[in-house]
């Protein structure tokens, strides 16, 4: 008899442990973040990047004077920008959205200033956002980040010449942001 009891005190006991900690898997559960990594396809990078090329729509080059451009100049700032492409917003429908949602996720701009720029470009969705962050917005607002989309990038775009309307748009947004 004393084996048994024993056993049922030790089945119960697993029973216990399980219970527990399935509890405690639906309580992590909801508590996740809107932006959803795995949906999306992709999660903040090991080492936060300045062109992070997921559309892969830069050549190594571009890439490269890309980073260079904007580099310098958040070197010799508090800002931080970020140059994401994709192939899909999904489950977003709004590229806005989904940049600002990024942006925040990847804590883009010094927490202190919040003060960050994600511009992200979907090419097969033909779409690009820029998101700034509360403190950008002081100075590159809205209106400012749609004159740029639609006179200086948007017209490169109609070209097929993607690079120089980031570049040139970039160039923009720096030159008035300062």
């Amino acid at each position: 008899m004393k084996i048994r009891n024993k056993i049922i005190i030790l089945i119960l006991t697993f029973g216990l442990f399980s219970c527990k900690y399935s509890n405690q898997e639906k309580e992590t559960k909801k508590s996740a973040p809107e932006f959803i990594h795995s949906e999306i396809g992709f999660s903040l990078p090991d080492s936060l990047k300045i062109i992070n090329d997921y559309g892969q729509i830069f050549t190594k080059s571009q890439k490269a004077e890309l980073n260079k451009n904007i580099s310098d100049y958040v070197i010799n700032t508090t800002k931080e920008i970020i140059i994401v492409t994709i192939d899909s917003i999904k489950p977003y429908k709004d590229i806005q959205k989904f940049a600002t949602d990024l942006g925040n996720d990847w804590g883009i701009g010094a927490p202190k200033w919040n003060n960050g720029l994600t511009i992200v470009l979907c090419k097969p969705c033909k779409k690009i956002g820029i998101a700034t962050g509360t403190g950008t917005e002081l100075i590159l607002t809205d209106e400012i980040c749609k004159e740029v989309i639609e006179n200086t990038i948007i017209p490169e775009f109609k070209k097929g010449k993607f690079y120089n309307g980031i570049n040139k748009g970039v160039t923009e947004l720096i030159t008035k942001w300062k």
